[in-house]
């Protein structure tokens, strides 16, 4: 079954790394993860060379904000990630699957001494 991209509708191709198959888009280069594949993938060396998409394409498409799970069709919600507050993306709340524009998942796997200090400082406070 082939399935689109949430945000512009292109097919997207499956792309295999460490045994985890993830699809990308043929156009902008969104990646769709599975549940956690982008949490396991992130531990990988060298996952992110599945994320050829340009940045600045990606930072286009964060403005679009209605769009549904290419495997499920239901509405994706955007979250923002805890450590690296400036990473914007998308999740399904039925199957779990999240979506990171092109560009996205390179700077996800970079998590720099900078980006721990400022999400300890932004962090809720229990």
């Amino acid at each position: 079954m082939t399935i689109t991209c949430p945000k512009c509708k292109a097919a997207m191709e499956e792309v295999v790394f460490g045994g985890a198959t993830v699809e990308r888009c043929t156009e902008c280069r969104g990646i769709f993860f599975d549940i956690l594949e982008h949490e396991d993938l992130k531990a990988l060396k060298g996952s992110e060379s599945i994320d050829i998409g340009d940045p600045q394409k990606g930072m286009e498409t964060d403005e679009l904000d209605m769009y549904n799970c290419p495997k499920c069709s239901v509405g994706m919600v955007r979250l923002v990630d805890p450590v690296q507050n400036h990473i914007w993306y998308e999740a399904c709340s039925k199957c779990y699957g999240v979506f990171f524009d092109a560009g996205e998942f390179k700077d996800f796997k970079e998590e720099s001494f900078l980006d721990r200090i400022q999400s300890a400082f932004t962090r809720p406070r229990r």
